[in-house]
């Protein structure tokens, strides 16, 4: 039951729409490495979830400015991704797959999304480390696995389930309202850090 409440709550909180997830789906639907993507989003989560589960919760809140960093860092990337998305709708080249990128490109904008994002450590280093600390020493990483589960059955459904419907999604005007969607979305995100 511990693990299950795990994934549940650690579905709670990534399963919403933002900068990662809009990414995962863009490049499920470009068909474009998204094993790769999947894998460092899988992998992102659990170290952190981890991590959390570990105390290093107790470090980021002693260090408020390194969070302040990643914020900043983290709203410049994010708004200079919302402009290459709302480039990417009004060229017409960019509409039916746009320009392949290299793997290391890809994986590198992935771990940027993952990690720049300061919310990404409330959510999963503080919030659910406190939580798994609350289920007890026995239980915590039980608590944890199913937070981690929780993940590997996101970002594979997401990232899989875009691919799978790569060919329903891939025409020139869904991809211009996807990526219209993505640069709102990625702006959004952007505004909402330097405000907060």
């Amino acid at each position: 039951m511990t693990g299950l409440t795990g994934m549940l709550t650690g579905l709670a909180l990534i399963v919403a729409i933002g900068a990662q997830n809009a990414f995962v789906l863009r490049q499920g639907v470009r068909r474009e490495h998204i094993g790769a993507v999947v894998a460092v989003c899988m992998a992102g989560d659990a170290a952190l979830i981890l991590g959390g589960t570990a105390g290093i919760g107790a470090l980021v809140t002693r260090f408020p400015e390194a969070l302040e960093v990643l914020r900043w860092g983290g709203a410049a990337y994010l708004a200079w991704f919302a402009v290459r998305s709302f480039i990417s709708a009004l060229r017409p080249s960019a509409l039916a797959q746009g320009t392949p990128r290299s793997k290391g490109s890809v994986v590198a904008s992935t771990v940027a999304l993952t990690f720049l994002n300061p919310h990404v450590y409330l959510d999963t280093v503080v919030l659910l480390g406190s939580l798994a600390n609350q289920q007890g020493p026995d239980l915590r990483w039980v608590f944890a696995g199913g937070a981690v589960a929780g993940s590997i059955a996101w970002f594979s459904a997401l990232g899989y389930g875009a691919r799978a419907l790569s060919g329903v999604l891939g025409n020139p005007r869904t991809w211009r309202f996807l990526d219209l969607g993505i640069g709102i979305v990625m702006l959004g995100l952007a505004v909402k850090l330097v405000l907060h």
